[in-house]
């Protein structure tokens, strides 16, 4: 899981920078290509190919969980480069405190009054970060929000498609649905790119792919409460190379507003595992 954060944190990274000098929606969509041709393949392996690996129950509930993830890392990536990689994923780390929120009006689970504690604290650390109330407030700092409620929302369609399809199911739709939806936008805002940036984009590719490959190996290993505690080193990754390579800094009400996010939302996790 810990590499699983490194190369998810080494994508962000180099998507920061294509998206500096090329349409978002257009890198994004060669990303996917080959996250589908990635998805494709996975599946042809599998027992029952291809024909297996689409069959769903849920045709519209896998679709429109597709267009969501597409349509949150184009958000993201966009945030990347309205405000570096250490401000959006401090703001993004919040997305566990909107699983738990969420987790009663689209699952119908019971959310207890210490885990609402939780979500109030983790919205407190929100808003130390982007200080609505002190000087101009830059609107920028809402996009790695609005990005992490998609995700929270694409989470929780997951657990929901969990209940009629398979893991592999909603893998194949989620690569598939995502290439569809972006390759349309793509092509019309395709702008020429530079040899040594088709060379990023090729190790964007791949580590697109690398990256939910380990993933999968990780739910396969272990259960999901026990690991995705370890999801927060991504943030320590992403702040990282946001330092050493793209010179950003960190404010001190970032540092604090993303400790207290991430100590809410590491008590939301373990609520959850007690409660299982």
């Amino acid at each position: 899981m810990l590499l699983t954060t490194f190369v998810f944190a080494l994508q962000d990274g180099i998507s920061r920078h294509l998206a500096g000098s090329y349409n978002v929606i257009m890198v994004i969509m060669i990303r996917y290509w080959f996250f589908a041709a990635f998805v494709v393949a996975v599946a042809a392996r599998k027992a029952g190919g291809i024909r297996a690996a689409a069959a769903t129950k849920q045709p519209v509930m896998q679709a429109f969980r597709g267009f969501l993830l597409a349509t949150e890392v184009c958000v993201m990536v966009a945030g990347f480069t309205l405000l570096g990689l250490v401000e959006s994923h401090a703001v993004f780390a919040c997305y566990p405190l909107f699983v738990a929120a969420l987790s009663g009006p689209v699952l119908g689970e019971r959310v207890g009054w210490r885990r609402w504690l939780a979500i109030a604290a983790g919205f407190v650390g929100v808003m130390i970060i982007l200080q609505p109330g002190v000087g101009v407030f830059d609107p920028a700092a809402i996009v790695p929000l609005v990005a992490s409620a998609m995700f929270a929302l694409y989470a929780l369609l997951t657990r929901f498609a969990a209940r009629l399809d398979t893991t592999a199911t909603s893998f194949f739709w989620t690569g598939t649905v995502g290439a569809v939806v972006l390759t349309g936008p793509g092509l019309w805002l395709w702008e020429p790119m530079s040899a040594p940036d088709w060379a990023w984009m090729s190790v964007l590719c791949v580590t697109g792919a690398l990256g939910h490959w380990l993933l999968i190996r990780c739910y396969e290993l272990a259960e999901a409460s026990a690991i995705q505690p370890f999801a927060y080193f991504q943030l320590v990754f992403a702040a990282a190379i946001g330092l050493l390579v793209f010179g950003e800094n960190i404010r001190p009400e970032v540092a604090v507003g993303a400790l207290v996010i991430v100590g809410a939302g590491l008590f939301t996790l373990w609520r959850e595992r007690q409660q299982r």
